[in-house]
């Protein structure tokens, strides 16, 4: 009995301290991790109007049916300015980097760099600035320039 008194007691004491008298709400340190292929790294080597980008993906691929097709380059007023296709998912290298050039672009020219999934769409973790000023993560909305899914090229397939 002695025992069991003890556990009311301790359990009384921990569930008031997990409780909050406010309606402010629980903060807690749990992440979920994105479904959309997102960019967190860019570099670039090169001259103007003929670069080469180094672009890193963090993506949930799962093969085939789930994977990280392309990552592009896009104007702020949304045109295509380059496309990497991917030709294979990446379960096991994340985040992965994969290059892509030439672009044909000048050093102060503010560009997109963003990544794609098969079957969700576009991510919304991006870079954005020049080769002048350099890039920086920011966040789009996954519908800008949302028509560029159906626009050349275009992956023909997954290899693995």
């Amino acid at each position: 009995m002695k025992n069991v008194l003890i556990c009311i007691i301790l359990f009384t004491i921990s569930a008031s301290a997990c409780s909050k008298n406010d309606d402010s709400p629980i903060e807690t340190d749990i992440s979920i991790p994105s479904a959309n292929a997102d960019v967190t790294n860019v570099s670039v080597t090169g001259e103007e109007n003929n670069y080469t980008f180094s672009v890193e993906i963090k993506s949930p691929d799962l093969g085939c049916n789930q994977y990280a097709d392309w990552w592009e380059i896009v104007s702020e007023d949304g045109t295509l300015l380059y496309r990497r296709i991917l030709g294979h998912s990446h379960v096991n290298e994340q985040p992965f980097i994969r290059s892509g050039g030439p672009v044909n672009i000048a050093k102060d020219k503010i560009v997109y760099i963003r990544a794609h999934m098969n079957n969700q769409g576009y991510g919304n973790v991006v870079f954005k600035g020049s080769v002048s000023v350099g890039f920086s993560q920011e966040t789009l909305e996954t519908t800008f320039a949302s028509e560029l899914e159906t626009t050349a090229p275009l992956p023909n397939g997954c290899a693995f």
